[in-house]
């Protein structure tokens, strides 16, 4: 049987002579394999990494959509559960989309009121202010143009010589 004594004594001579071992290195081809799979990962798009690297918009959008369709599976078992009856499912959720109603007034008299502004504006009008935000828009796109033509640094063609 082996006395504590000498298992303390192997294992520091085990130890010290592991460490006066040379660090092994790692093998040309892991290395380059490693910084390949880093440089991958890295270029990957923002849906294909860790949730935690989305931006934050569209970690808030999941999150709402998820509960949004936790709410929809929430309220179609409740419905199966009112034997399909829907009076009962109106009951059940009409106060959580009252608000919905209220919205989509709001959005309808929005509407209607852009429906007459529009409907007494003479289509001479309409098709004039057309035509004049798009020449804008084309005089807009041709001095941008004009002025990087004339802001740009010229290149010569001695710097595009390469030196041997």
């Amino acid at each position: 049987m082996i006395s504590p004594e000498n298992n303390e004594r192997l294992e520091r001579a085990i130890q010290q002579t592991l460490r006066q071992l040379p660090p092994r290195s790692a093998p040309r081809s892991l290395e380059s394999r490693v910084l390949a799979e880093i440089e991958r990962r890295a270029a990957l798009p923002w849906w294909r990494k860790s949730f935690a690297h989305w931006p934050i918009a569209a970690r808030a959008g999941f999150i709402v959509l998820s509960t949004g369709i936790v709410k929809l599976a929430l309220m179609a078992t409740v419905w199966v559960m009112a034997g399909f009856d829907p009076q009962q499912y109106r009951n059940a959720f009409a106060p959580q989309f009252a608000w919905m109603d209220r919205g989509l007034a709001v959005v309808g008299a929005i509407t209607s009121s852009f429906e007459i502004i529009l409907r007494n504006i003479p289509p001479l009008w309409l098709y004039g202010s057309i035509i004049f935000v798009g020449a804008m828009y084309v005089a807009l796109f041709g001095l941008g143009a004009a002025a990087y033509r004339a802001l740009r640094p010229q290149r010569s063609t001695s710097s595009l010589v390469s030196i041997s």
